[in-house]
């Protein structure tokens, strides 16, 4: 038998939990907080007490379900938001001693990448014993910062555009002990916080954002570089310098800050700006500048799929290393020039916040590819047709040779065969009935080629037809403009599975489309363990005999809930914190989705007016006898109850 010849199928294995690890990916994007259990179901790993302990993510959901809560839901789990700030400080904090390194790291965790209350009151309490701060971009974001730090050893940095309002809170919280630093984005900031300082008779704690000229890959690669939209380029920076300077405030100036995205893919970028930065560090402090802290910003990236670094949505480094080679790249240039190690801060957001929340959706239809049986041959079909007749047989021949060069020749022809039928139906060449037979056999052949080439496993990447078309349509319910609004925006990889069932082998190829009318509205791209698959193997579902499906979408806490917008008004989901509380799971906190009545009020209607014009209709119908009485008592009853319910599918 030549290489190329398909094998004979050997009789499928059976189906085991490693083989689903292998499917999705779990070991490359779960970060050890993910892992399937023996029973075959999805498991996140929560404290309890000093341990961890595996909860299985459907056995929440059951739990969920016999409370009368329906899906989708938000899962949070605070435990993985201490993990995550844990895991952090201790890596600099490794790092910073195995480098005999002099400063100290204080982190802050940017609030835009998460606003709810709850994040950020967890991550301020858990924060507290490394004395890890906030960063706000924005008014609403230094009030909330202000309610909720209350550590004087931690950082408030103060990034955006800065009115007169947002100086005096962070000069006044400066008064009142916080350590709160006002960073220069725009050149034309610096006289308006003289001037407020002045008045308020406040010292301000100064930091400048600095443009680099090291850039990096990425979606987030414009955040850096000469064309970034914020920060100032060296010559504006010693400008600030001199104005400082001749005001008698240049000892005010205290940090430099840099950001290069939130989601930096290569460590040596990382490394290379650290470099940079620090140079300019140096320099500023040569300058006469009192400087102490260099904030290295955003950039820590997470594995959102565990695959090619390439990948916007990877990294080829990991956060031991991330923190090592930005102390050991500061330190270097700082020794050199003989300068004090600066304390280092980071804005590592998304790294915080990314693990700690999933969205749980249910599958409420199924679209399923099913080629249709081909009806009989049509007597004097044409050439074309005749053709298509013809590689039908031999593709089904068992007495041909079906090897993979002719399989590929099989492949070409019925598309040739198939466009080419299409282009004649254009011309009038070819009836109705002629072209519907043609694709019939056309989605035959495939099909058939799909069995051949899958059962001997070889490879049908230059086949893109086989896998582009022949998938199934797993509806589900939920919106990816509200949930996942970053798939959509910027083709964002979110790793996507089964949450039970994984003990069965999955045999159907799915693109996965949410329940809005908007084609944009699905997920076509997915995680696999060494690459992006433009479809995602799931299991057959019974939905007429009831059967509930349940998919969860990993790696959403970072931006995704702040993002979401309201396309078809499908509103919040319901939103559901876990964790374990004397051995047992608990529910700790329970926020109710978007009824209808209020995303309604989000666009401005009312709903005692929509109720008020919809009575008027229903009665102008019991006048003309279109209806009757008890009917009107009954629609408006349905109206109403509508009005209170979830915008999602309920059941």
């Amino acid at each position: 038998m030549s290489k190329s010849e398909p094998k004979t199928p050997a009789p499928p294995a059976k189906w085991t939990v490693e083989d689903s690890i292998t499917t999705y990916g779990i070991d490359n994007w779960g970060h050890g907080y993910f892992d399937i259990s023996s029973a075959g179901e999805v498991v996140v790993k929560l404290k309890d007490g000093r341990k961890s302990k595996p909860v299985s993510l459907a056995q929440i959901i059951r739990g969920l379900r016999e409370r009368g809560t329906q899906l989708p839901v938000l899962l949070r789990f605070g435990d993985l938001l201490r993990c995550r700030i844990e895991e952090l400080n201790e890596c600099f904090a490794t790092s910073i001693r195995e480098a005999n390194y002099k400063g100290d790291y204080r982190g802050v965790y940017p609030i835009k990448v998460n606003q709810q209350q709850e994040v950020i009151e967890e991550i301020t309490r858990y924060g507290k014993k490394y004395h890890y701060g906030l960063e706000a971009g924005s008014k609403p974001e230094i009030i909330a910062a202000l309610a909720y730090m209350q550590d004087p050893k931690a950082f408030i940095v103060c990034n955006g555009y800065k009115d007169e309002e947002f100086i005096d809170l962070a000069l006044y919280a400066q008064k009142m002990g916080l350590q709160v630093i006002l960073v220069l984005e725009m050149p034309t900031e610096l006289d308006l916080i003289l001037e407020r300082s002045r008045r308020m008779g406040v010292k301000p704690v100064l930091g400048v954002r600095i443009r680099l000229s090291t850039e990096s890959a990425g979606h987030w690669s414009d955040s850096g570089g000469d064309g970034s939209v914020f920060g100032l380029n060296v010559s504006q920076v010693m400008r600030v310098v001199d104005q400082l300077r001749t005001a008698g405030m240049l000892d005010c100036l205290q940090m430099l800050h840099y950001h290069q995205g939130s989601q930096i893919p290569d460590i040596r970028a990382i490394r290379s700006a650290a470099t940079e930065a620090a140079r300019v560090y140096v320099g500023l402090v040569q300058e006469g500048a009192k400087m102490g802290i260099l904030d290295l910003g955003g950039g820590l990236a997470i594995n959102y799929g565990g695959i090619s670094p390439d990948e916007p949505g990877s990294a080829n480094y990991g956060m031991r290393e991330y923190c090592a080679d930005v102390v050991e790249g500061i330190s270097e240039v700082t020794d050199e020039a003989g300068v004090p190690h600066p304390n280092i801060i980071s804005e590592s957001g998304r790294a915080i916040a990314a693990y700690h929340s999933v969205l749980v959706i249910n599958v409420l239809d199924i679209n399923r590819f099913t080629p249709t049986k081909t009806p009989q041959p049509l007597q004097n079909p044409p050439p074309l047709l005749q053709h298509l007749y013809e590689l039908r047989e031999a593709i089904a021949n068992p007495e041909h040779k079906l090897t993979l060069e002719r399989l590929q020749e099989f492949y070409n022809d019925v598309v040739y065969y198939l466009e080419k039928l299409r282009s004649e139906f254009r011309y009038g060449k070819v009836t109705l009935r002629q072209r519907a037979v043609g694709e019939d056999l056309y989605w035959e052949i495939l099909s058939r080629l799909s069995q051949i080439l899958k059962s001997s496993g070889h490879d049908t990447s230059k086949m893109e037809r086989l896998t582009a078309v022949m998938r199934d349509f797993y509806y589900g319910n939920f919106s990816v403009f509200q949930s996942l609004p970053d798939s959509w925006a910027i083709d964002q990889l979110f790793p996507v599975m089964p949450l039970h069932r994984l003990k069965e082998r999955p045999e159907r190829s799915v693109v996965l489309s949410d329940i809005t009318c908007d084609c944009d509205g699905r997920i076509d791209r997915f995680v696999h363990s060494d690459a992006a698959q433009t479809s995602l193997l799931l299991h057959d579902v019974d939905l007429e005999a009831n059967e509930e499906y349940l998919l969860g979408i990993f790696l959403v806490g970072a931006y995704q809930e702040t993002l979401g917008d309201l396309h078809n008004l499908l509103g919040d989901t319901h939103v559901v914190s876990v964790r374990i509380v004397d051995g047992k799971v608990t529910y700790v906190r329970e926020i109710e989705g978007d009824s209808v009545g209020e995303v309604l009020s989000y666009v401005e209607y009312e709903p005692a007016d929509l109720v008020r014009r919809f009575r008027h209709l229903a009665e102008k119908a019991v006048t003309a006898k279109r209806i009757t009485a008890k009917e009107r008592r009954e629609i408006m009853e349905a109206y109403t109850e509508g009005l209170r319910g979830y915008t999602y599918f309920e059941f």
